[in-house]
């Protein structure tokens, strides 16, 4: 098939476009845009500034792709977005660029980012994230794979959201949600595992029980974060993948992560 671009689309000089990429009405596309093979751009749909979109991507009416930063420190330069393959833009999302020259803000695959929902400067999001509706990535914020965030959450910046998690609607996070972990409230706080998001995964009950360790030992035995960190290294499971994604994450957290119930 080849490319079907409407009359009425923007395509300024130097954007790149992949093949069979549809423009609609209105659309508009910047000249320093590239455009993945098979990528859709609804009737006015904007990417612009330093954007690179892989394939298949799906930009719905009135998203407003790699936009500039809001962050107030911006000085110039050309910071940009860079998005993998197969991502949704429904309507009026808004994913910004980089804040510093030559950085960029980064999505990977597979990501399904609903109506109004924002991704900040400098964000870098994994792959198969599920963004409900008028969610809020603030800066910096690092998501990994597989989570799901609720409607009307907020997550305050330089916080990390690990593998599997999930976000319950109108929460506010502060802190880092570690893998696994349903995390709700204003603040949140942990609350259990993600046993059903897990489950649709695939994994197995083993897996499972392993992930209710990580959980007990860190949120139900009344153990402060070094004390809980002792007990998982030294666990009999620690060599398993559950085990070692969790402490990982814990290591590395500089904000904290979140509190249990």
């Amino acid at each position: 098939m080849a490319s079907q671009i409407h009359p009425t689309a923007i395509i300024q000089p130097g954007a790149q476009l992949g093949e069979e990429v549809v423009i609609g009405a209105y659309a508009y596309v910047g000249p320093k845009v590239i455009l993945g093979a098979g990528c859709v751009l609804q009737h006015h749909a904007n990417v612009e500034g330093r954007t690179t979109l892989g394939k298949q991507c799906e930009v719905f009416p009135f998203a407003c792709i790699g936009t500039k930063t809001h962050d107030l420190k911006f000085q110039g330069g050309e910071p940009g977005l860079i998005a993998g393959d197969r991502n949704v833009f429904r309507e009026y999302v808004s994913v910004h660029a980089a804040t510093n020259d030559g950085e960029f803000t980064r999505l990977g695959d597979d990501n399904v980012l609903l109506a109004y929902s924002h991704i900040a400067h400098d964000c870098l999001v994994g792959n198969s994230l599920i963004m409900s509706a008028q969610s809020a990535l603030a800066g910096h914020v690092i998501v990994e794979d597989h989570v799901n965030i609720g409607w009307g959450t907020g997550v305050h910046q330089f916080c990390r959201l690990g593998a599997y998690a999930m976000l319950g609607g109108m929460s506010k996070i502060v802190q880092d949600v570690p893998p696994f972990v349903i995390a709700d409230g204003n603040p949140a706080v942990a609350r259990s595992i993600n046993k059903v998001g897990l489950e649709r995964h695939g994994f197995t009950p083993e897996q499972l029980e392993a992930v209710k360790q990580v959980f007990r030992l860190t949120y139900r035995a009344g153990l402060n974060r070094l004390q809980a960190l002792a007990e998982l290294r030294k666990h009999p499971l620690a060599a398993s993948d559950e085990f070692k994604l969790f402490i990982a994450f814990i290591e590395k957290s500089e904000r904290g992560f979140i509190a249990g119930k």
